[in-house]
């Protein structure tokens, strides 16, 4: 059972982030680091090994020179090799036109069952699993917060989602894509021997002609949507401080109902 993990490759949540004047992210005005969000995706997917049903585990990213340090970080936590697409002619590219490019890479790489965390930190669309499903012609169980593949022939993936005070169970047959929500379970940390370890495995990295693409049909020529303004967040304002002299509970309430919040 071959599981191929999407990682992504994104500026620091916690950092003052930049944009260039063709409105799209100054990578080399913030750290990048493996989005957050993917880690439990990785996490899913060693654990499918851990439990017998899992053979060879791959990441898959696509991203500047600098994603590599995302698969090395996720290589630490365990799996078996990594594949980088990099052309400075992705730069640019929106959700369809990296759907496009990760699901063509896919189907290079070959897999069972293709993981993914429900969004990245830095965009946060939510639709890139879906689109990569799409693109592929297979299913996709979406959100998910547990899944176990098949014990008998591996030829299904059955899958557990909880949202507003319901559980559904899912089954999927393989070829599937599986998103995973936060929920899933804690990501493990890299041990010392894991980090020495992703040192040596194979990073592969293929740019669009390898997997033969057209430059016209990615990065901002090739996308259908774009950033238009960018509006920076306005700094936050001093609170009001309301001294309490016996009637602050009564000034709290005025404050919330001036505010139409009670």
């Amino acid at each position: 059972m071959k599981i191929l993990v999407l990682i992504k490759y994104v500026p620091d949540a916690t950092a003052d982030r930049r944009f260039t004047e063709d409105l799209t992210t100054e990578r080399d005005a913030v750290p990048g680091v493996l989005s957050e969000l993917d880690e439990y995706a990785v996490e899913q997917a060693l654990r499918q090994v851990e439990a017998g049903v899992g053979t060879h585990v791959t990441y898959l990213t696509m991203g500047p020179p600098e994603a590599g340090a995302a698969l090395r970080k996720a290589l630490s936590m365990g799996g078996d090799a990594a594949v980088h697409v990099c052309d400075d002619e992705l730069r640019g590219s929106d959700y369809l036109v990296t759907s496009r490019v990760l699901a063509r890479a896919a189907e290079k790489i070959g897999f069972d069952l293709l993981v993914c965390g429900m969004a990245s930190t830095d965009g946060g669309g939510q639709v890139l699993p879906t689109m990569v499903a799409e693109r592929l012609g297979i299913p996709q169980l979406s959100f998910v917060t547990e899944f176990t593949l098949g014990t008998a022939d591996e030829s299904t993936v059955s899958a557990r989602r909880e949202g507003d005070g319901v559980i559904e169970r899912l089954e999927a047959a393989v070829p599937a894509v599986v998103s995973v929500t936060d929920q899933s379970g804690e990501p493990r940390y890299p041990s010392f021997k894991g980090i020495m370890a992703a040192k040596k495995k194979p990073v592969t990295t293929w740019s669009l002609a390898d997997l033969d693409l057209d430059p016209a049909v990615v990065g901002r020529s090739g996308s259908v949507t774009s950033v238009q303004q960018i509006t920076r967040r306005p700094a936050r304002q001093a609170g009001r401080l309301v001294p309490d002299e016996g009637d602050g509970g009564r000034q709290l309430a005025g404050f919330l109902a001036s505010e139409k919040l009670i």
